[in-house]
């Protein structure tokens, strides 16, 4: 269900169409650069490489995982760094090197036994179309390549590694009723 502008009228349907998609997400994918960064590629004098990721957007995923949702990570690089950031944030489903990211997202909903109806994605890039079509709920950063935009459910405020991330686990654990205190348990 690609994005459209809405009437005023139309606004109130396209909220509910789009929290009765949240609802049913069980899975939630990322892109990694240009959704959980901000796309850019840190070099130092001596080759080591960087990227900046959103704490934010972490707790986000921690969220996520302790609603009983699946996290995973499809990107196309190959770092230490997406590995070392997928470890400390226990995400179980962590692909790099991804040339088909619409083909690892049927191998992990079909894993989990799930439905690509019952998986979200938010990416940033023509490599990310694919899969954003494919899904029950897609998403892209506000500063999404314009056909990325076109093409999802959602288009964030926030930008890729300023908090895009958390900005679809709040609506996602908001449209499932989920409310988290301080310490991240849960509580009715």
């Amino acid at each position: 269900m690609p994005q459209k502008q809405l009437t005023k009228g139309g606004q109130t349907t396209r909220r509910a169409s789009l929290v009765r998609a949240m609802k049913r997400v069980r899975l939630f994918a990322m892109d990694v650069d240009g959704v959980l960064t901000d796309a850019g590629m840190y070099y130092s004098e001596s080759g080591d490489e960087w990227k900046k990721f959103n704490t934010r957007d972490g707790m986000g995923i921690k969220l996520l995982q302790r609603a009983g949702l699946i996290t995973g990570l499809i990107t196309m690089e190959e770092t230490k760094l997406v590995a070392r950031r997928a470890e400390k944030l226990a995400i179980p489903e962590v692909h790099q090197g991804a040339r088909d990211k619409l083909a690892i997202m049927r191998g992990m909903v079909a894993r989990h036994g799930l439905t690509l109806q019952e998986a979200a994605y938010i990416g940033d890039d023509v490599n990310d179309l694919q899969a954003l079509k494919a899904v029950g709920f897609s998403a892209t950063p506000a500063d999404g390549l314009p056909s990325v935009r076109q093409a999802v459910d959602y288009v964030c405020r926030k930008k890729g590694g300023e908090g895009a991330v958390r900005e679809i686990a709040d609506m996602i654990l908001a449209a499932k009723g989920s409310k988290f205190d301080v310490l991240g348990s849960k509580s009715k």
